[in-house]
């Protein structure tokens, strides 16, 4: 079920906000790290301050050539103030970096941190319906790759500002003329470089979904690798995949092509500003109206007005390459919540009965529970059978708090779920499902999962009572094995056992098992059945199963078709009443017959 499940009424709506700049959210999230970008920007403007004095240095040695000065010291003074003062831009610039580089890595692990702890509480179906690709791409890759620029952006923006103005505004103090002369270029080359922004535009867009795409077939063809060897697939996956890389690489490229030109036409025009001062000046010069050292000031000034302008603009392309990757950002942030009080607050269960009345519940616009009503007596065992696709899994994640309903409630202990919070809720479930999920650490650690805390007798407990003590221990390391990544180093029954011991450990007073035997062999079958009746001895259980034969004890039986309750009671009643149960036990029979 990788489809995306409407919104509930009960999911919290993040309130519509204006558009921001990348910049401004950005500096929005800094947080307690505020002051730290304020520092680099001081930093960096003492450090533009200390830049522009070489300048100044330069123009004196050469006035003084000109005017004949012959005193070394009057240049040996010059050459030295330019050269500590070039070392004290440089050492200003590396402190501001440092800095700002400090911060953007606290910020950023901040917002991976909030992106991950938001996709604990978004509803399931909303994480399902993004690809671990597209996800992992994001919180890693794509912020990543802002990493640099928004360290140097913050600071360095500012400097690559005030120095091109700082030096303009001495060149118009010298000369207006000079001054408009030293900019003549400017306007074309930047008219340029906004037209290749214009028209890049939708090449990025479409180089940010082929790279996504990508990530998504790369992470199905390694994930499913086993699969695609086993049924012949490795030529079709494999040309998929080159498809996908050379799609990627070709948007790349139509890119660049698109931007080549203007480009080239923008970094030839804007530092070409002599091609206006040396006439204008020269003219100036020989009709008395310019100074010729004036005129040199301009020339050595104006060559160092261009490179901050051409820094600055190409500032725009990461800011817009920063809106984009923050806007990935901001729809995982601002995407609806389960709606929950805080521990401590909220309504208390006075029972572990659970109540279903009239649920309904979507993915996107088709409806695929059409009012479901059932009532599960605190410790009783009932059991959930139909045809594969009738809704059965999605009742049990609804019961399990995964998602929330679209209208009905369903209620524990008489009280809502919505109002229960989840830390008092998750206490009271544990949910074993025919794909547990296994990570790439111990085989203590994973049972450990059911209960931080939990001594290492409780967990070999635990591992003993559902039957996988004695495989653990015939393991390389024994509980201290690491199982790979998804449990890949365990075979499914394995993988289903280790589960099942977890549950145990949790302790909790209802169970709910998704069609936990569905894929295992005979033997490992019934090992679990014997871990599922010592794990469920006592508490309320509810059962998602395929085979019949293991809920013929069920106080109550369910029978899901079309997302409805067609029938519900004990096995032998549904049998008498001849329905769609008894086809199914028929059906079942015939099959274990011929087994």
């Amino acid at each position: 079920m990788n489809e995306k499940p409407k919104t509930s009424a009960s999911s919290s709506q993040t309130p519509a906000t204006q558009p921001q700049s990348p910049i401004a959210w950005v500096l929005g999230q800094t947080g307690r790290h505020g002051g730290q970008y304020v520092l680099a920007v001081i930093l960096a403007v003492i450090g533009v301050a200390f830049s522009l004095t070489p300048y100044f240095a330069m123009i004196g040695i050469v006035r003084g050539l000109m005017e004949g000065e012959r005193d070394l010291s009057f240049y040996l003074l010059r050459c030295l103030a330019a050269a500590l003062f070039w070392a004290g831009r440089v050492l200003f610039h590396a402190l501001s970096t440092a800095t700002s580089h400090r911060a953007t890595f606290a910020v950023l692990g901040e917002i991976r941190k909030r992106c991950t702890e938001k996709l604990t509480r978004m509803p399931l179906g909303a994480v399902l319906a993004e690809s671990s690709g597209a996800l992992k791409n994001t919180l890693i890759e794509r912020i990543d790759s802002i990493e640099t620029t928004l360290a140097h952006i913050v600071p360095e923006f500012t400097a690559n500002l005030l120095l091109p103005v700082s030096i303009l505004v001495y060149i118009f103090t010298v000369d207006w003329r000079m001054g408009l002369a030293s900019l003549a270029t400017v306007p074309l080359g930047m008219f340029c470089y906004i037209f290749m922004m214009a028209t890049s535009g939708r090449f990025y867009a479409h180089t940010v979904e082929a790279t996504k795409a990508l990530n998504d077939t790369a992470v199905e063809y390694i994930g499913g690798i086993q699969v695609i060897k086993v049924f012949g697939k490795t030529k079709s996956s494999y040309d998929r995949f080159v498809k996908d890389a050379h799609e990627a690489a070709h948007s790349f490229i139509d890119w660049m092509r698109a931007s080549m030109i203007p480009f080239t036409f923008a970094m030839v025009l804007m530092p070409a500003t002599l091609l206006s001062v040396l006439p204008i000046g020269g003219l100036l010069v020989k009709n008395g109206s310019l100074e010729p050292e004036s005129f040199v000031t301009v020339i050595i000034l104006s060559v160092g007005l261009i490179t901050p302008l051409i820094t600055l603009m190409s500032y725009s392309d990461d800011i817009r390459t920063m809106g984009t990757i923050f806007g990935e950002v901001r729809a995982i942030l601002e995407a609806p919540e389960m709606e929950r009080p805080a521990e401590g607050e909220g309504l208390t269960p006075r029972d572990n009965s659970l109540t279903l009345r009239d649920v309904r519940f979507s993915y996107k616009d088709k409806e695929v529970l059409h009012g479901i009503s059932m009532d599960i007596p605190e410790g009783s065992f009932v059991a959930l059978v139909g045809p594969s696709g009738s809704g059965k899994s999605t009742i049990a994640r609804l019961i399990a708090s995964l998602w929330d309903v679209d209208s009905g409630s369903i209620s524990l202990g008489g009280a809502d779920l919505r109002k229960i919070p989840e830390e008092v809720y998750a206490d009271r479930v544990a949910f074993v499902s025919q794909e547990n999920y296994l990570f790439n650490t111990t085989v203590r650690e994973n049972i450990r999962l059911g209960r931080a805390g939990a001594t290492d007798e409780e967990v070999e407990k635990a591992a003993k009572a559902s039957g996988c003590h004695d495989f653990i221990m015939g393991l390389e390391h024994g509980y201290d094995t690491v199982v790979g990544s998804s449990g890949g180093h365990l075979s499914g029954g394995e993988r289903q056992r280790i589960s099942i011991a977890r549950a145990m450990l949790k302790a909790a007073p209802i169970v709910i098992l998704d069609e936990a035997t569905a894929y295992t062999d005979p033997e490992n079958e019934a090992v679990i059945q014997r871990s599922v009746s010592r794990l469920t001895r006592g508490k309320t259980l509810i059962v998602i199963a395929h085979r019949l034969s293991t809920v013929t004890d069920a106080d109550r039986i369910y029978v899901v078709k079309d997302g409805g309750i067609d029938d519900c009671g004990t096995h032998e009643e549904l049998l008498a009443r001849r329905g769609l149960y008894a086809e199914m036990w028929a059906a079942h029979m015939e099959v274990k017959d011929h087994a």
